[in-house]
């Protein structure tokens, strides 16, 4: 990789690589306003990709089979949302990697010149697929579409992110269940660290200039296994990192106690992402806490069947009650289905099972959280977040 300088606050400096720009740290707590920049790159031969830029913290809505479903590109970007998840293991398994390298990589294929993070495909092994085998060198699946069997390696999960042509690419790891013994944590976590290892040597000798490579920091609830997960990490000296294992059914105020001790024992300098932690409430919390990026389903997953995220909480909007309310789904909310369409409306359309009922709870939702984001960087900046997250967390709770 190429030799950085450092400026500035916690600013990691290159010409050619992704780096982070740390631009505002709150006055108490831990949240952190930063800037994460992608250089112009080749996504595929003789397709470039413009410099983007991402500003955190962020949310990054779900596009698991390259779309985040029910909407166009063009609809994702003008709710503010600058960077996408797409998932590894599904888009192997199908359209394939090497027919979407071959057609131009992710970027050409979905329409989206925005920045894309690919997770590794572990969770989806562990979660989704049949008869999964963990070994110390990778895992043996069945496909859950059509009962193939594959195997994954660190080495093939990047492979197959390189060939996507994503921008962050996410190192191969094991997760840990909950709950879970010690015993059973530490192995899962010193696997991880070893496949970390290997996604890095792939990445370094075949990854495409530009990009990312984030480790993911395991351990379970045990603060003695994350910290030694980070400081395995940490001597890779990677472009990023994220906190794995964690809402997988642990009581939230143990993930949040988690979070306090061990998102700080990531490099400052480098992005931190918490995967798959997507509730309003959830967010601020983290970003309290020191995490730049998100992910979640939720907001698309929810609105599909029926519940939107508002700024006074969650509405069922299918729900009866709504079929005579002409308010729209969230008064304070700027998205086209708030400005244009009455909860009775969304109501009858759930009710007459429309496709545009999925559309329109997804655009608002999606608003909603992007919004929530931007409320969040302006408050860091500002030097409020405090007080933002205190008054942010009230109104959540008023009910909609």
């Amino acid at each position: 990789m190429n030799e950085t300088a450092h400026d500035g606050v916690g600013t990691n400096r290159s010409t050619a690589d992704v780096r982070f720009d740390l631009l505002h740290e709150a006055p108490s707590g831990r949240g952190r306003r930063g800037r994460i920049q992608f250089p112009q790159r080749e996504a595929s031969p003789g397709f470039r990709l413009p410099e983007r830029s991402v500003e955190t913290p962020a949310f990054m809505p779900v596009g698991t089979q390259a779309t985040v479903k029910t909407l166009t590109p063009d609809e994702v970007s003008a709710s503010g949302a600058r960077m996408l998840l797409a998932n590894t293991y599904h888009l192997y398994l199908r359209p394939g990697h090497e027919r979407v390298r071959r057609l131009g990589g992710l970027h050409k294929f979905m329409g989206w010149n925005g920045p894309i993070l690919t997770d590794s495909g572990g969770y989806q092994v562990h979660s989704l697929a049949r008869l999964n085998k963990i070994r110390d060198d990778g895992v043996e699946f069945q496909s859950h579409i059509d009962g193939s069997r594959h195997r994954f390696t660190p080495e093939l999960a990047t492979r197959v992110q390189v060939a996507l042509g994503s921008d962050v690419l996410m190192a191969f790891d094991t997760m840990t269940p909950y709950p879970s013994e010690w015993d059973r944590a530490r192995a899962d976590m010193e696997r991880t660290s070893r496949w970390a290892a290997a996604c890095a040597e792939t990445w370094r000798g075949e990854g495409w200039p530009g990009t990312a490579l984030f480790g993911i920091q395991q351990g379970g609830l045990y603060a003695d296994l994350r910290r030694e997960s980070t400081e395995r990490l940490v001597a890779l000296d990677l472009p990023g990192y994220a906190v794995g294992g964690l809402a997988v059914g642990e009581p939230i105020e143990e993930m949040y106690d988690v979070l306090a001790e061990c998102a700080p024992l990531l490099p400052e300098a480098k992005p931190r992402y918490l995967m798959g932690v997507g509730r309003p409430e959830d967010i601020l919390e983290a970003v309290d806490r020191g995490i730049d990026l998100f992910d979640c389903v939720l907001p698309t997953r929810n609105a599909r069947k029926g519940s939107v995220f508002t700024s006074r909480g969650k509405l069922v909007v299918k729900n009866a009650a709504y079929q005579e309310d002409e308010r729209p789904l969230d008064p304070d909310c700027r998205c086209p289905t708030c400005r244009t369409f009455s909860r009775a409306y969304l109501r009858h359309l759930f009710a007459a099972g429309e496709i545009l009922a999925m559309r329109l709870a997804t655009l608002h939702s999606l608003q909603f959280y992007q919004d929530l984001m931007e409320g969040i960087r302006s408050a860091l900046s500002e030097g409020r977040f405090a007080a933002f997250k205190t008054e942010t967390l009230a109104r959540l709770a008023e009910g909609a």
